[in-house]
């Protein structure tokens, strides 16, 4: 069903109620929020070494693509974020390029994303701190109080204003950063294990076998990046804040991940890195900052990866809270979660009810005798990752659709150009991804089978509740996204 479009003037009336608190963040608080939210360090010391393993030393050449990619789908989504000031971010642009029926399907596609990436995150809360504090005490603790006391952390956090979250974030996310560039400078000034190479470069190294595989893992650990959009309304000039923290984000995330894969290949050498990472892929990078820095870097390093995953759960549980609030103001989900703190200004009730949920689900896995890891990560995450993927594709299609329709002065390059290259960069990073989901799960067929269809099924779901809103609740439906 096609979409009524207002006149242009309108869309940029401002939309944001009194609430929230406006012109608070800068881009560079932003930027924190995407950043933190991909977890640099976890990501660096949970999952490159598998993609080491499986690609090779051209593994970091994965990395900028996927950086590359996603750039290409900034533009045309920070082009619309000038035209549609909706706190709903992405399902408000899809409903105005594709319509109301796929737009409530994406908003379901939303709220389970970013729920799953989440709520899963806390089985690694668990382990990466079951871990730590083993290392550092040879102590062993239950992983449940550990993943409880978190959602309370993070809840808090969530409770508090939006900038006392960007703070925060601030100073975890110079921690973990900080610890990685330490382990690059003592690599750099010792010149690697035979001295510094570009072999990663090299075309033979990057088109392997393997490479889909490091793809797949590369854009897994871009998720997250469109949420800029999400803190319009509290973002200072957002017109020219939003865009510029897209690009910021994407920008050092794809040279960062890049970079620090190099440096944990030119750690171990080109001939020796891969054999390295199939021995011990957990330990690859602890046994890359113990030579080249000490052992005390190392201790550091643990400390810093619970940081790094609390700091992902705050950025995802901010997301959340303004998604929920967003469907909330639409009728869609009661009215109650809409509710803004007097004094702090966050969306509180979302929050309250995002930190039960997460309770709910994590003590269901415990009381099923479920691995915090292998079962309540990797499976609550998957769908979640896969849901996100999906969103963005939608909204890559959106865009060219939304400004067909409209009137305005955006370039060509802008509007169809970039949005179309992204769609189907994008649906070609999806099927990577759904082609080796086996490598993120390590699950049976059955079980990766059902992961798979979670997203399909929620935005399935989606489109059913359109219809019924539509011949029910009339009235919301019409001004839904608007």
């Amino acid at each position: 069903m096609s979409v009524t479009t207002p006149d242009p003037a309108q869309e940029r009336a401002p939309s944001a109620p009194a609430g929230l608190r406006s012109g608070t963040l800068g881009t560079a608080d932003i930027a924190f929020f995407v950043v933190s939210a991909a977890a640099p360090l976890t990501v660096m010391a949970g999952v490159a070494p598998l993609a080491i393993l499986l690609g090779g030393i051209g593994a970091p050449v994965g990395y900028l693509v996927a950086g590359l990619t996603l750039a290409v789908l900034a533009v045309g989504f920070t082009t619309m974020s000038r035209h549609v000031t909706h706190g709903g971010a992405f399902y408000a642009y899809i409903t105005r390029g594709l319509g109301r029926p796929v737009g409530v399907g994406a908003a379901l596609l939303a709220l389970i994303g970013y729920n799953g990436m989440e709520i899963g995150v806390y089985g690694l809360l668990a382990t990466s701190t079951q871990d730590t504090v083993h290392a550092l005490s040879g102590s062993d603790v239950p992983w449940l109080p550990v993943s409880l006391a978190g959602l309370l952390l993070i809840g808090y956090g969530g409770y508090r204003s939006v900038d006392f979250g960007a703070k925060v974030l601030g100073v975890l996310l110079v921690a973990e950063t900080g610890i990685l560039v330490l382990l690059a400078a003592g690599v750099l000034l010792k010149g690697g294990a035979h001295g510094l190479s570009a072999a990663s470069l090299a075309p033979g190294n990057v088109l392997v076998p393997g490479t889909a595989a490091v793809l797949a893992f590369a854009f897994a650990a871009f998720t997250g990046f469109e949420s800029t959009v999400i803190y319009r309304r509290e973002a200072r000039d957002p017109e020219r804040t939003v865009p510029r923290a897209t690009y910021l984000a994407i920008g050092f995330l794809g040279l960062f991940y890049a970079f620090v894969v190099w440096i944990a290949v030119q750690a171990f050498g080109d001939d020796e890195v891969v054999a390295a990472a199939g021995e011990d892929p957990a330990g690859l990078f602890f046994t890359a900052i113990s030579t080249y820095v000490g052992d005390w870097a190392a201790d550091l390093m643990h400390v810093f990866i619970v940081t790094s995953v609390l700091a992902s759960l705050l950025a995802f549980h901010n997301a959340i809270n303004r998604y929920g609030l967003a469907l909330a103001e639409e009728g869609v989900l009661p009215r109650r979660l809409g509710r803004v703190h007097p004094r702090h200004r966050s969306p509180y009730v979302a929050g309250l009810a995002q930190t039960v949920l997460g309770a709910v689900v994590v003590t269901a896995f415990w009381a099923a005798d479920a691995d915090p890891y292998g079962q309540l990560l990797l499976w609550v995450n998957t769908p979640g990752m896969i849901g996100l993927l999906l969103l963005q594709l939608l909204a890559a299609i959106a865009v060219p659709c939304y400004f067909r329709r409209v009137r305005h002065q955006e370039g060509v390059l802008r509007t169809l150009v970039a949005p179309i290259a992204a769609t189907v960069l994008l649906a070609t990073a999806i099927v990577l991804v759904v082609g080796h989901i086996d490598l993120f799960t390590g699950a049976s067929p059955t079980v990766n089978a059902v992961l798979i269809a979670v997203a399909p099924t929620v935005f399935a779901v989606g489109l059913l509740l359109a219809w019924w809103l539509r011949r029910r609740r009339p009235r919301v439906y019409a001004q839904f996204a608007e």
